[in-house]
């Protein structure tokens, strides 16, 4: 306890010694990093800049850390819409009060404006773009260096577009330009900045996407006939036997309490149990120990569950469980979400932790509300946050190579009591919705149940290689 209060200290002393423009400036080059740690880092700073923006009532500060935890938390895959609605109400103007800058006009600030004002356009310049033997070729007129070039992948949920986006350090001659490909639903080009030209390739349907650089010149080859493979399951076969790692896996509900019924009376507790011994199956032969808080069609208390990974000493406790609506809505919610223990500002997250935390309400009752929270407060909280975005991006990496629109539901914050007390970094899976017709058949089925636990294990996998 002492020395995690004495970590607290030095991470507070550490802050507290840069600016706040310094850790903003640090986070916003963080936050464009590849790797998922600098990712990570970013978006913590830029909520405590958030908080310590309330505290303060410094406007500014508030507005550019909504906008960094936004930004990383859209990154990693974390839900961050209650900040995007707060950002969207807000009424910050960026321009600065009279009342700060209330200095006499002279001739250097007139110099000094107007040496603001001169941008510096980039180097390299497009001279061309064509179509060559099936490959869209970007000529420039000098050579391009690996550095200029940038580019990523976005998916729009709502609209169900993918779109594969280049940003390449430099200018146009020529206006914005569309173009036309068959089987692909727009190319778009155009300057986002004075620097800066972006190619956009959207779709409904996932694409490949290779490109490569050749002196002067990018070529990008975009195939939209890519076929769904279809998935042999092959047994679980030992990859490593020196892995040195306990894992506990929790199956949601069991006996008298069969969880979410759902979509033709599909049962939570069954399907999250063959799901479950999946899971274990291939973490067992990748060389881990694992146990499981219940193997069979049983009833276990929610605080028990907890204790029995604390007994095993567990490095993690996965807890797996299934999501479910009324009916009104069953057919339009679906997808797959992650969460990790923590007072939740999303009334969403607190409605799925009540229905989860029903079938243990009495136990509940025996802990006061100041007790709960002192448990929150817990090292493991960031370690449990970084396990749910690993997971979350490997089961959805697992299914979308053989379904179609397998939505990713975010990585999320609840008060979910199965999770209270682990002294492990823990989370909780809802691996689907039980209400919605296509989502329930899908987990009904052995093949959709193994291609997810597949999933599970790399992500847990990824979590321990990157910790």
């Amino acid at each position: 306890m002492y020395r995690y209060l004495l970590l607290l200290l030095i991470l507070f002393v550490s802050l507290h010694a840069l600016s706040d423009t310094d850790i903003l400036k640090r986070s916003n080059s963080l936050v464009k990093s590849k790797s998922q740690s600098d990712q990570f880092r970013a978006y913590n700073n830029y909520k405590n800049l958030y908080l310590r923006a309330i505290l303060n009532n410094d406007k500014r500060l508030r507005y550019s850390s909504l906008r960094g935890i936004i930004k990383s938390g859209n990154k990693l895959h974390i839900d961050v819409s209650s900040y995007s609605k707060e950002l969207k109400n807000y009424t910050y103007k960026k321009t600065t009060s009279k009342s700060t800058y209330n200095k006499p006009k002279s001739k250097s600030n007139k110099k000094s404006k107007q040496a603001k004002n001169i941008k510096v356009k980039s180097s390299h310049k497009l001279n061309s773009i064509n179509w060559k033997n099936g490959e869209l070729v970007l000529s420039f007129d000098k050579k391009l260096k690996n550095n200029q070039i940038n580019y990523f992948t976005l998916y729009d949920a709502k609209k169900n577009i993918y779109k594969y986006i280049f940003d390449i350090h430099a200018s146009m001659i020529t206006k914005s330009k569309t173009l036309k490909k068959s089987g692909i639903k727009r190319i778009k080009l155009g300057q986002v900045d004075i620097n800066t030209i972006r190619l956009v390739i959207e779709n409904n349907k996932k694409v490949k996407v290779r490109f490569s650089k050749k002196r002067a010149s990018l070529r990008i080859r975009i195939n939209h006939n890519v076929k769904n493979t279809k998935y042999r399951y092959k047994k679980p076969r030992a990859i490593r036997l020196d892995r040195n790692k306990i894992i506990v896996i929790d199956a949601g509900h069991g006996g008298k309490d069969p969880g979410a019924i759902g979509y033709k009376k599909h049962k939570e507790k069954v399907v999250v149990l063959k799901i479950a011994q999946e899971l274990k199956k291939l973490l067992r032969s990748r060389g881990y120990k694992v146990y499981m808080t219940r193997d069979r069609d049983k009833f276990v208390k929610l605080s028990k569950r907890t204790k029995y990974a604390n007994k095993k000493r567990a490095d993690i406790f996965v807890s797996i469980h299934a999501n479910a609506v009324d009916k009104k809505t069953a057919s339009k919610v679906h997808g797959v979400e992650c969460y990790f223990l923590s007072p939740s500002r999303s009334s969403r997250a607190k409605k799925i932790a009540a229905k989860e935390n029903v079938a243990d309400l009495t136990e509940m009752n025996r802990y006061g509300k100041s007790s709960f929270l002192n448990l929150l407060n817990h090292r493991n909280i960031l370690a449990s946050n970084k396990l749910a975005i690993d997971l979350q991006r490997a089961i959805l990496g697992s299914l979308n190579k053989s379904y179609k629109k397998v939505k990713d539901g975010g990585v999320r914050e609840g008060p979910f009591w199965v999770l209270v007390g682990a002294q492990m970094p823990s989370v909780l899976i809802e691996v689907g919705f039980m209400t919605h017709p296509k989502e329930a058949t899908r987990l009904s089925t052995s093949r959709y149940r193994k291609i997810m636990a597949k999933g599970m294990a790399n992500g847990i996998e990824r979590y321990f290689a990157n910790n």
